[in-house]
């Protein structure tokens, strides 16, 4: 029998020129939805885009295969569009407007807008301009990025926007699953910005939060080992423990070396970093990049080889699962990252043509309906998540569903509770130090936290227990430890025939990679996202940390397409939502460019399409910098009187030519002027500009805090912090997302294993004398 998409019948509304707001509706259009775009005369922008200065359409057509095109010239089409929509994705841009959008759609539709800085707050006020590059100048990336004597380097191919429209996507699937089954709209204000500040400037942000300011190693985030050339080519490390780097130490044949207490410690390091370097590259030079990943797989050290656009198609992993299809017109391209024998996802078909299929959409108006469910409820409340996530990328999938209405319960082991507890918090020298970890307190709100021992029998019972009594299974071991655990599909299945299982591995079920070692910085090597970053000169550097986030939400946005088919087909329905494949998705652009045009992108530093000149500039002051883009002639024109040119050409291939001449004009005038002054005058003449900030200059930002994104929590043991929310508010009502504050180690066990499943009290004690439950994680 055919197994139908899960979003077929839904319709969908795309009026953007840019990525964000076109990738949620994409993601939309692979779930089965009628995608309907609507262009003006001009057409979206991004029909005459290319990042490579090659023929443009390559990153558009990515983005629109499978949509449908009307023109805006006849305002009653539609109009007709808007009101039979269900979900409308809007930037607002072409003199688009949300509260316009909202009037013209019916009830039950979800409209959704994606802007730089949301729809109000003081910035928007100020009519304040920004790019990518000046939102990741304001978020803290850039600032965290590169060594201390070099330029600060802004993260490649535009990750936030991506970024913004996976959350985009993932809420607007949320609401519109409610509304369909009878609750009401919504109307979504998202932001870039805020989305950024969660992914790309959070995590030095929630550990200054938590453990204040001084708690930063400092204004960098440096990694070694990291990035380095082999014989053939380039291979990225990562060593997150001490044992991990030990066993790093082996592999290099540098054994002597692990007694030294210096290279021991991340700052020991960064103080014999060229000794430290050179040490490295002496052994990875003489050997490929494959012997090397070899034999640091056999290590379990997370390893990747840095993918280009000309290699990325031939990893083997990659090959073996058929990462890459073709689209119509002949252009490689990731697949959907989710996958399923219940789901059924499109393989991607071909852009439209500008308004080829206008007059041509009849879409009968949606109904204005009475709700029949409480129109103040959440999209997912009444659903139940067991929760077997760990680290980051997992439990943002789970915290995003937990923010939206559901119940959910973590679920952490005895001997290996969630890593993130003793990341960076505390030493074990504190009380309840394992109560400390930022990350961890960051990412686990509105949950309820249970201890289980799910390597054994009892503990496996329980899980199982927990598992028949929820609507959603979530997980992200690697595969070999769910099969450990007597934890896989066909026993989840049999606990709970109408269960949604989503399992987020690494690199897949199955493939030569499957039970390798992975991390986002991982990722960012295997993806292409680093060979994005960097400077033009120098080597490929990790954006640090996006992947996790973009694979969360990829993998929240599947777990509601799994419930829509569940509720529509009665069935149970597994998922697997990788992580790699989540990223490759996010970071296409490269890959379409070389396979439609043979154009291989790379990092160009601070430059980039779009915007010239575009850079970071030092000012007077220790590590203070200001981020510009001229964004058009006329910023342009401005910019070369303020620095002394008032002769320019305005237009950009002017300025492209002279770039380094340029430049040095405009560092020359910024290290005469503080940052503020140097904004100030920049912004006065039409100029897109920002300061570099720090991660921890997030906490006070006037934007962040007049649109609510932080929210103040109380937790028991690390006190009162501001917390990141979501980047989003649900238009005309209180935006408060964080209900209950990260639980305690095993807080709720007695609450959820009596209140949910029916245990008696015997029942409990029997379990804790077994060491299946415990109040406190083993051997601390």
């Amino acid at each position: 029998m055919a197994v139908e998409a899960p979003f077929a019948g839904w319709r969908v509304l795309e009026l953007s020129n840019g990525i964000a707001a076109a990738y949620a509706a994409k993601m939309f259009t692979d779930a089965g939805a009628d995608v309907v775009k609507v262009e003006s005369a001009q057409g979206d922008r991004l029909r005459g885009w290319s990042a490579g200065g090659g023929p443009p359409g390559a990153l558009f057509g990515y983005l629109a295969a499978g949509k449908r095109s009307v023109l805006d010239r006849d305002e009653s089409e539609v109009a007709a569009l808007l009101a039979g929509a269900d979900v409308v994705f809007s930037d607002l841009t072409d003199g688009w407007a949300l509260d316009g959008l909202a009037a013209r759609t019916s009830q039950s539709a979800v409209v959704v807008a994606v802007t730089p800085f949301g729809t109000t707050g003081p910035y928007v006020d100020e009519q304040l301009v920004a790019n990518e590059f000046i939102l990741q100048a304001l978020c803290g990336s850039t600032a965290g990025r590169g060594w201390p004597d070099d330029a600060p380097v802004q993260a490649g191919a535009r990750l936030g926007e991506w970024l913004a429209g996976t959350f985009a996507a993932a809420v607007g699937a949320a609401t519109a699953r409610h509304a369909a089954r009878g609750g009401c709209g919504e109307v979504v204000d998202v932001s870039t910005y805020e989305a950024m500040a969660i992914a790309m400037g959070g995590l030095p942000a929630m550990s200054a939060s938590v453990l204040g300011a001084d708690s930063l190693l400092g204004s960098r985030s440096l990694e070694l080992p990291s990035i380095v050339p082999t014989a053939d080519g380039m291979v990225g490390f990562c060593t997150i423990t001490a044992q991990q780097f030990q066993d790093f130490l082996v592999l290099i044949e540098r054994d002597d070396l692990i007694d030294d207490p210096e290279l021991a410690t991340f700052d020991g390091r960064i103080a014999r970093r060229d000794e430290f370097l050179d040490m490295v590259t002496q052994w990875t030079s003489t050997r490929t990049t494959q012997q090397i990943v070899d034999l640091a797989v056999a290590f379990r050290i997370p390893v990747a080889p840095i993918a280009t656009p000309a290699t990325l198609p031939r990893i083997d992993h990659f090959v073996q699962r058929g990462v890459f299809v073709e689209s119509e017109l002949g252009v490689m391209q990731p697949r959907v990252p989710y996958r399923g024998e219940a789901i059924a996802t499109r393989v991607p078909g071909s852009p439209p043509d500008l308004g080829a299929d206008t007059g041509r959409v009849k879409w009968p108006p949606r109904p204005d309906r009475l709700e029949s469910v409480n129109s103040q409820s959440l999209p997912l409340s009444g659903i139940r998540v067991t929760d077997l996530t760990a680290f980051w990328a997992g439990p943002v999938a789970t915290q995003f569903l937990g923010s939206l209405g559901a119940d959910v319960i973590k679920v952490e082991g005895v001997r290996r509770p969630d890593g993130m507890r003793f990341s960076a918090g505390r030493p074990p020298s504190w009380d309840q130090w394992w109560e400390w970890g930022p990350v961890f307190l960051c990412s686990n709100n509105n949950k309820r936290g249970i201890s289980v021992e799910l390597g054994t029998d009892g503990g496996r019972s329980v899980a199982l227990d927990l598992i028949s009594a929820s609507d959603l299974v979530m997980e992200n071991f690697s595969p070999r430890v769910m099969g450990n655990f007597g934890l896989e599909w066909e026993a989840v299945r049999a606990a709970n025939p109408s269960a949604v299982m989503v399992r987020m591995p690494a690199f897949g079920l199955d493939g030569p990679w499957r039970d390798r070692v992975g991390f986002a910085q991982t990722m960012e090597q295997a993806t292409g996202m680093a060979w994005m970053t960097g400077h033009a000169d120098g080597p490929p550097l990790i954006p640090r940390g996006v992947c996790d986030p973009i694979a969360g939400l990829h993998a929240a946005f599947a777990a509601v397409a799994g419930l829509v088919i569940r509720d529509r087909d009665h069935v149970g329905v597994h998922v697997e939502s990788t992580m790699v494949e989540s990223a490759l998705n996010v970071a296409a652009e490269m890959l379409a460019e070389y396979s439609r045009n043979g154009i291989e992108l790379r990092r160009q530093g601070n430059r980039g399409p779009g915007a010239s000149p575009q850079g970071v500039y030092r000012c007077q002051g220790d590590d203070e910098w200001v981020a510009l883009a001229a964004l058009d002639d006329d910023a342009r024109t401005a910019l070369s009187r303020l620095v002394g040119r008032p002769d320019a050409d305005p237009g950009e291939s002017w300025w492209r030519d002279r770039a380094d001449e340029l430049d040095k004009l405009i560092e020359d005038w910024a290290a005469g002027h503080t940052v503020a002054q140097a904004v100030r005058q920049l912004r006065s003449a039409g100029v897109a500009a920002a300061p570099l900030v720090a991660a921890a200059g997030l906490l006070t930002d006037p934007q962040l805090l007049a649109r609510g994104f932080w929210e103040r929590v109380e937790h028991p043991v690390a006190g009162s912090f501001l917390c990141t929310g979501m980047p989003f508010e649900f238009v005309g009502k209180p935006r408060r997302w964080l209900r209950r504050v990260s639980p305690l180690y095993g807080q709720h066990t007695h609450e959820v294993l009596v209140g949910v499943l029916g245990y008696e009290q015997g029942d409990l004690t029997r379990l804790l004398e077994r060491g299946i439950t415990a109040a406190r994680p083993a051997g601390l």
